[in-house]
C-alpha cells in the first residue's frame, strides 16, 4: 500500500485532470411516411367539368361524323357511272363460239395483287408447255412475283431509290425470272399462307414500301441487309420458295424442272409494241413505269404489223400476252366485252397516229396483262376471247373471260409477247436493218 505522502501528488493530479463528461443523448430524427393522397376538391371539380366538357364535344363530333359518311355513302350509293349502251352490239355468244381457241387452263383470280403481269404470262407459258409437249401443268404465279419483288429490291438500292418499287411489271419479267431462277407446280409454291387461299398482297405491298422509303430516307443501302429484310416480309405473307421441286417422284432444281419438264425456253419468246417514238423495225424500250429495268428488247412494228401477228399467231391456234388500257369505258365486265366508242374515235380513223396520241396524252395506259386465246370473226369484225384474272372479268355471264372487238386491239394494246417462231421473218428483218 502507497503510504500518505505517495497518495498526495497523485491526489493533486486528478485535481488538475479535466473532468470527462457525461454521454451525451442522440438527437431525434425525421421519418417518411405513407398517408392518404389529398385531393384539392376545387381543382377536382374543375378537372371533372373539364373531362365532362372534352366528353360532350368528342360525342358531338362523332355524331355529326356518323351523319356526313351517312351522307356520303347514301350519295356514292346513289352515284351512277357513265358507260356505253352495249345493248345494241353484237357480240360472240360465250367462249365457245369462237372459231379457233389455243388450249389454255381455267382463269385463275389474282384478287387483291397487282401481278396480272405474273398471271396472264404464266397462263401463256402453260400454253406453250401444251403446245409443244401436249403436257397439262399448272404453274406457280407467285413464283414468278416472289423473285420479281426481288429483283426490284436489288433494283432499288443500285439506283439508290430512283427505281420503282411496285406490283406492276412485264411479260418480260416472268421471262427474266425464269431464265434466273426456273420455274415450279403451282402444287410445289402457291404462294400465299392465307387459309382462304385467296391472294392478298396489301399489306405485304405497304411493308416493303415503308421499309425501302425508310432505307431511303436514312440513306442506307446495305444490299444484303435490305434484300434480306424484303425476303423476310415475302416470306412471311408468301412463303419461302422452294430450292427443289418432285415431279413425278422425282426431286429435281426450279431450272431442270423448267427445261426438261416444262420444254421451255425463256430466251425463245420476244415482246412487240407499235410506236412512233421508235424506228420501224427496230429494238428499242417500252417506255412505262413497269419497264422499270430498261428492257430495250421490245420489236417496233407499224400498227397494221402488229396488228397481223395478233391476228396470225391467234388463227393458227397459238396464244398471246396483251399488255395495255383496261380504263375505258367501252370496257366493261358486266357485259363481257371491249369495244372503242364512236365518241371516242370511229374505227375507220384508229390508225398509228391515234394510237400515239392516247399513248403520249395518258389515255392511253400501261394498266393491265392478259392472256388472249381465242379468235371469232362476227360482222365482218374480229373478236379475241381473252381469258384475265381481274376481278371485272367476274362480273358478266362468262367467269374470267372477255371479248376484245378488233378495234379496241388495235387502239387499247400496247403491247404483245409470242414465241419468236410466230415472228421469224420479222426478226430476220430487224437483223438485217440493225446490221
Amino acid at each position: 500500500m502507497p503510504s500518505r505522502l505517495a497518495i498526495l501528488p497523485m491526489l493533486a493530479a486528478a485535481a488538475l485532470a479535466p473532468a470527462v463528461p457525461a454521454p451525451a443523448e442522440e438527437p431525434a430524427r425525421d421519418r417518411l411516411i405513407y398517408v392518404e393522397q389529398r385531393k384539392d376538391a376545387v381543382l377536382e371539380e374543375m378537372r371533372e367539368r373539364d373531362e365532362a366538357q372534352q366528353a360532350a364535344a368528342a360525342a358531338a363530333t362523332a355524331e355529326i361524323l356518323a351523319r356526313v359518311k351517312a351522307g356520303q355513302t347514301t350519295r356514292a350509293d346513289a352515284r351512277r357511272e357513265l358507260r356505253l349502251d352495249m345493248s345494241g352490239i353484237a357480240r360472240p355468244a360465250g367462249p365457245e363460239a369462237f372459231a379457233t381457241r389455243a388450249w389454255h387452263l381455267p382463269p385463275v383470280p389474282q384478287y387483291r395483287t397487282g401481278t396480272c403481269w405474273s398471271f396472264a404470262t404464266t397462263s401463256f407459258m402453260e400454253s406453250e408447255i401444251h403446245r409443244l409437249s401436249g403436257r397439262e401443268i399448272k404453274l406457280s404465279e407467285m413464283w414468278a412475283a416472289y423473285w420479281e419483288y426481288v429483283a426490284k429490291a436489288r433494283g432499288f438500292v443500285a439506283a439508290r431509290g430512283e427505281s420503282l418499287f411496285a406490283e406492276g411489271s412485264q411479260a418480260a419479267a416472268l421471262l427474266r425470272a425464269y431464265a434466273e431462277h426456273g420455274a415450279v407446280p403451282r402444287s410445289a409454291y402457291e404462294g400465299v399462307r392465307a387459309a382462304d387461299g385467296r391472294f392478298d398482297h396489301e399489306l405485304m405491298e405497304r411493308q416493303m414500301s415503308e421499309f425501302l422509303d425508310w432505307c431511303r430516307a436514312a440513306g442506307f443501302w446495305d444490299e444484303a441487309v435490305i434484300v434480306g429484310t424484303i425476303r423476310g416480309i415475302l416470306d412471311l405473307h408468301m412463303g419461302r420458295p422452294p430450292e427443289t421441286v418432285v415431279w413425278e417422284g422425282v426431286e429435281m432444281s426450279p431450272q431442270a424442272f423448267l427445261a426438261e419438264v416444262c420444254g421451255l425456253d425463256p430466251q425463245a419468246y420476244v415482246s412487240l409494241i407499235s410506236t412512233l417514238s421508235l424506228p420501224f423495225w427496230s429494238r428499242g424500250s417500252y417506255d412505262v413505269p413497269d419497264n422499270w429495268w430498261h428492257d430495250a428488247s421490245y420489236l417496233n412494228l407499224p400498227l397494221e404489223d402488229f396488228f397481223g401477228v395478233i391476228r396470225a399467231t391467234l388463227a393458227a391456234g397459238d396464244s398471246v400476252v396483251f399488255g395495255g388500257d383496261v380504263s375505258e369505258a367501252g370496257l366493261w365486265g358486266l357485259e363481257d366485252i371491249a369495244v372503242v366508242p364512236s365518241f371516242d374515235i370511229p374505227g375507220a380513223f384508229i390508225d398509228q397516229d391515234a394510237r400515239e396520241f392516247r399513248f403520249v396524252n395518258g389515255s392511253s395506259t400501261d394498266d393491265h396483262l392478259v392472256h388472249a386465246v381465242g379468235l371469232t370473226e362476227l360482222d365482218g369484225r374480229d373478236w379475241i376471247l381473252i381469258k384475265d384474272s381481274n376481278r371485272s372479268s367476274r362480273a358478266g355471264k362468262h367467269d374470267g373471260y372477255y371479248f376484245f372487238r378488233e378495234d379496241y386491239v388495235r387502239l387499247k394494246v400496247l403491247t404483245i409477247t409470242v414465241h419468236r417462231d410466230r415472228v421469224a421473218g420479222i426478226l430476220e428483218r430487224v437483223d438485217a436493218e440493225e446490221r
